[in-house]
């Protein structure tokens, strides 16, 4: 899944982070800039985007082309992301796109991932890969969102504080040491607000550990230790369009009446070994508990239960090595293996009001993950670049179900799906400004254990539910000036056995396959560098996600458009205007419930100041500031017709952060 593990590009080993116009190179050695890959591709300096302490991980996606990032303003389910129609069918959290931060997975090995477990601090660069490329990095790869982190470069201590509307603070500490051969990082956090609607409070707390050490001039050891405990998360449950429209800050009933909630505990440790010379292997552990509890009681003997008690754990490893061959024409190929395991012990019990009961499911599921990939780089000319990427994927599932007695039957079970993915694509420099390119595809995407988990007609593993398999087409211009830079890509998927939302009641979704759905659109990126004070980087998309009889993709919003204008009024003193739009989005397959298009707009204020030995940033954020009204997601096919997420109303939000260097 993982090809571009290592394509955090280095000058030297001192800095791991990504430069805006060199980092998109998949599993290279050598930098290239983002004009010379065929590829659709955003790449975006965290530091951009509007200033703020965190909270959300849509706030990291803002600005890019042909992301969704649905903010739910529920702590209880994951953002949302959504790139190209791929990962619209999501309940909670991430499916249908590859995560990654510095190169390790936040993906398990059947396509789920959360971003809850991402330090939203940390990453200083944002990646996005959509298109034919990304059909190369695994079973889930509908797209690939990586974030990078920058090693530490100096000793300091960094503290951060912020407060805002419904009770909302978030401490950070940061303590960093540096040598010449060894750099480490401690991180705390700690989030607790009352959230935008009754019922809807949470907790966050967040440890991590980053060490950083040259082991030769030539390699690169990277150790990373994360501990997130979310011991308390509200769910206030989505609403009805009636009730919407009625009051969209009011909390569903069944929220309170079944105490909906939800806690979270995630570990994971990783080690990463990078080399100048062209290999990395990076190897990586991890633990995710969860306790939830849904809105209704759970207590059908075939049924699963209403208070899901998850303990998984995960375990991987990706390595691969640069061969540059001997040829006149510079060419190197990339191989690689890539071997990852999940293991989910599930129960399920009765909901007494918000209280635990009788047991309703109790069985182990496993998922294991192995695949093979190469990647060619060739320069025939000096103008001409060729990409060609080839993987082979082979994912086995597997149920044993230990809840067996009467009326229940053994529900275990087993699956695989395994197919072929591979990519080419070709980029031409018409001169130094002007870059075109084209690419073509075939991906698959499986079925998370989670979407295999549920039946409507039958207990136990849903057989039925097949992968998914795309054929995708993309052609683009790039340009790159002195002051503008600017990309154009016009794109076609068509996908057979797509996975979808069959039917949503109260927190239990199943799921089938579609038959064959069409996605094409048009995406547009630009950044434009005014003069000295001023600059304005914007982005749109516009998207038809088709079933083939015509009917629209629900969860997908057909038109969006980003625009964040900044004036540099002073030194390190900085104001700006964003304005967000997005256009309606269908609810079920049917079209017949349909979420109005918004327009949002939002202040941020940031400046730098000198006090003696410390920086001091202080930043002002007013988001939504006319008080709009809007859907921050959907539900897909919402059985019980509760079907809107309500977005977040005005809030403002203030902090600052203190810097010491030594």
């Amino acid at each position: 899944m993982f090809v571009s593990s290592h394509l955090l590009l280095l000058s030297t080993l001192a800095s791991a982070s990504v430069a805006v116009d060199e980092v998109i190179v998949v599993n290279q050695s050598k930098p290239r800039t983002a004009q010379e890959t065929p590829a659709s591709i955003s790449n975006a300096d965290v530091s951009e985007q509007p200033a703020g302490l965190r909270i959300d991980a849509a706030e990291l996606l803002k600005g890019l082309a042909g992301v969704q990032a649905d903010s739910r303003a529920n702590y209880a389910q994951d953002t949302r992301i959504t790139l190209r129609g791929f990962g619209a069918r999501s309940a909670f959290g991430v499916r249908g796109i590859v995560l990654q931060l510095d190169g390790i997975p936040l993906s398990m090995p059947d396509g789920q991932a959360q971003t809850s477990s991402i330090l939203l601090d940390e990453p200083e660069n944002v990646q996005v890969i959509r298109g034919p490329l990304a059909t190369i990095y695994g079973n889930s790869a509908g797209g690939m969102v990586q974030w990078f982190s920058r090693r530490p470069d100096t000793t300091q201590l960094r503290v951060d504080a912020m407060a805002g509307s419904n009770a909302t603070q978030r401490q950070l500490l940061q303590g960093d040491w540096v040598n010449d051969s060894t750099a480490i990082r401690v991180v705390g956090t700690r989030l607790r607000t009352d959230g935008p609607r009754d019922h809807n409070s949470a907790e966050r707390d967040q440890l991590a550990l980053r060490w950083y050490q040259d082991v030769t001039d030539n390699v690169e050891m990277i150790v990373r230790l994360d501990d997130n405990n979310a011991p308390h998360l509200q769910d206030p449950g989505s609403l009805s369009p009636d009730d919407w429209r009625a009051d969209p800050t009011q909390t569903f009933a069944g929220a309170t009446r079944f105490n909906t909630r939800k806690a979270i505990h995630h570990q994971q440790m990783s080690v990463s070994l990078r080399s100048q010379d062209g290999w990395h292997i990076n190897s990586w552990k991890g633990w995710r508990d969860i306790e939830q509890y849904l809105p209704f009681p759970g207590g059908d003997i075939r049924g699963s239960g209403a208070v899901i008690d998850l303990r998984r754990s995960f375990v991987g490893v990706d390595a691969s090595y640069d061969y540059n061959w001997e040829f006149s024409q510079p060419l190197t190929t990339t191989v690689g293996v890539h071997h990852a395991e999940q293991d989910d012990r599930r129960f399920g019990y009765e909901n007494n009001f918000g209280e635990r009961g009788e047991l309703r499911r109790n069985e182990l599921g496993e998922v294991t993950q192995q695949a093979i990939y190469s990647l060619t780089d060739w320069r025939p000319v000096e103008k001409l670049t060729v990409l060609a990427g080839l993987r082979y994927s082979d994912v086995d599932f597997g149920v044993d179900d230990y809840f067996v007695v009467p009326n229940n039957p053994d529900d275990s079970g087993a699956q695989r799906q395994h197919a072929w993915s591979w990519s080419l694509g070709l980029n031409y420099q018409l001169n130094d400004n002007w870059q075109v390119f084209i690419a073509r595809g075939n991906g698959f995407e499986t079925a998370t254990l989670t979407e295999l988990a549920y039946s409507n007609t039958e207990t136990g593993l849903n057989t039925e539910l097949g992968a998914a398999y795309n054929q995708q087409w993309e052609t683009g211009v790039k340009w790159q000036g002195d002051s503008l830079q600017a990309q154009l890509t016009a794109f076609r998927i068509d996908t057979t056995d797509e996975i979808v939302v069959d039917q949503s009641i109260d927190g239990r979704t199943t799921y089938t396959n579609a038959g064959l759905t069409e996605r094409s659109g048009i995406e547009l990126e630009a950044s434009w560098f005014i003069n000295d004070n001023w600059n304005w980087r914007t982005a749109a998309t516009l998207l038809e996600a088709n079933y083939a009889s015509g009917e629209r993709l629900p969860g997908v919003a057909e038109r969006q458009l980003y625009s964040q204008l900044n004036w540099d009024y002073r030194p390190e003193q900085r104001l700006s205007m964003i304005t967000e739009y997005r256009g309606d989005v269908a609810a079920n397959d049917a079209n017949t419930v349909i979420a109005p298009s918004h327009t949002l707009w939002h202040l941020n204020w940031r400046a730098t100041y000198s006090i003696a030995q410390w920086q001091v940033s202080p930043w002002v954020n007013l988001h939504n500031v006319t008080d709009k009204a809007y859907v921050g997601s959907v539900v897909v096919n919402q059985g019980s017709g509760r079907a809107f997420e309500p977005g977040t109303g005005r809030e403002l939000q203030t902090g600052v952060q203190f810097n010491r260097r030594w």
